[in-house]
């Protein structure tokens, strides 16, 4: 199948990088924050290590593009927490005190132009850490800050390759490390789960020798079709606002549903109005007529960008729907001998 390229963002000037660390005390206590109305234990949070941050990469980024100016974090509305303009693309490392070997490799959404720490992908990535798993939170390159569209992407597939070469390292088997993403990060942890060789950059380190196709996935209200009429803001961060149809196919999700995908489990609410079910129905579809390893589960309400969810709703069930199924998972991955 001909694929085309993401669009290209070369003609943009931007200045030279300045990289600036969120705040660390101020990202800890709006997560805290939000954990406690979702009931995750406080205690159990306070007791587990600090997080700490490994680099993607030594010295510059592959690809073309850069960033102007610091990097920054959201205040006050729907981009609170939210970090934008990187340059310096990273893990967040959350180490347990009880590893129970298994990893998970976190991208929070945010339309491919922010990407919402605070909001999705730490109080799930703290609510995982609290479960015995070893947690890399990742900070990805952005598109609309100048980078060119491949460079999310990169970086994930970077980021997989590091978490196995190293996995000794961080206590975990190296046949069970997954991935999850929300929203855009959604399409991002779905990508990588489903193009894990797709050659997106050049390197020839330690890194390389190691495949970075996660041992399974877990979506929740991820961007799956970047086709009308889906009209969401990664679709046009990623192959613009006149793209071919060639260009849709090749970045929608279910163009790579396949028998030999890792096990994916899906999450949706029904009245999402950013990505409707109908996104994660069609990857579920694909994936099961290909004779795939999917799960889906939809929510009557819960919107958009749901976080762990609040209490009373029934949607804030899905973190032990999701350790259920990695449990099943992962005990299955065993006895098989792993991938």
């Amino acid at each position: 199948m001909k694929t085309d390229t993401p669009r290209d963002r070369s003609d943009r000037q931007p200045g030279s990088p300045q990289a600036a660390l969120l705040g660390r005390r101020a990202l800890l206590q709006s997560a805290a924050g939000l954990a406690t109305v979702t009931a995750l234990g406080t205690a159990g949070a306070l007791q587990a290590h600090d997080w700490e941050e490994i680099p993607l990469w030594t010295g510059r980024p592959p690809g073309t593009g850069n960033v102007a100016g610091p990097e920054k974090i959201g205040g006050e509305g729907t981009g609170f927490g939210a970090v934008s303009n990187v340059s310096n693309p990273r893990m967040r490392v959350y180490r347990p005190n009880h590893p129970n070997g298994r990893a998970v490799v976190i991208c929070g959404g945010g339309g491919y132009f922010r990407i919402q720490l605070w909001k999705e992908s730490t109080p799930a990535a703290r609510w995982l850490q609290t479960r015995g798993y070893t947690v890399f939170e990742l900070i990805y390159r952005l598109p609309n800050d100048g980078w060119e569209a491949s460079a999310p992407f990169a970086d994930a597939q970077r980021a997989m390759k590091i978490v196995r070469t190293r996995a000794a390292e961080f206590g975990v088997r190296p046949d069970a490390i997954g991935i999850m993403g929300q929203s855009a990060g959604g399409h991002l942890a779905g990508f990588t789960a489903l193009q894990p060789g797709r050659k997106l950059y050049e390197g020839a380190d330690r890194y390389e020798s190691v495949s970075a196709r996660p041992d399974f996935a877990a979506l929740l209200f991820p961007v799956v079709s970047l086709r009308k009429p889906f009209d969401t803001r990664s679709r046009k961060e990623i192959i613009g606002t006149k793209p071919t149809r060639e260009a849709e196919e090749a970045w929608s999700l279910d163009t790579y549903a396949a028998k030999d995908a890792p096990p994916m489990i899906l999450f949706s609410a029904a009245d999402d109005p950013t990505t409707p079910p109908a996104h994660n129905i069609a990857l579920f579809e694909a994936l099961n007529r290909a004779g795939g390893s999917v799960e889906l589960h939809i929510f009557a309400n819960g919107g958009h960008g749901w976080g762990l969810g609040t209490p009373g709703q029934t949607l804030s069930q899905w973190p032990d729907l999701l350790a259920t199924w990695l449990d099943t998972q992962m005990t299955d991955n065993k006895r098989s001998g792993g991938q």
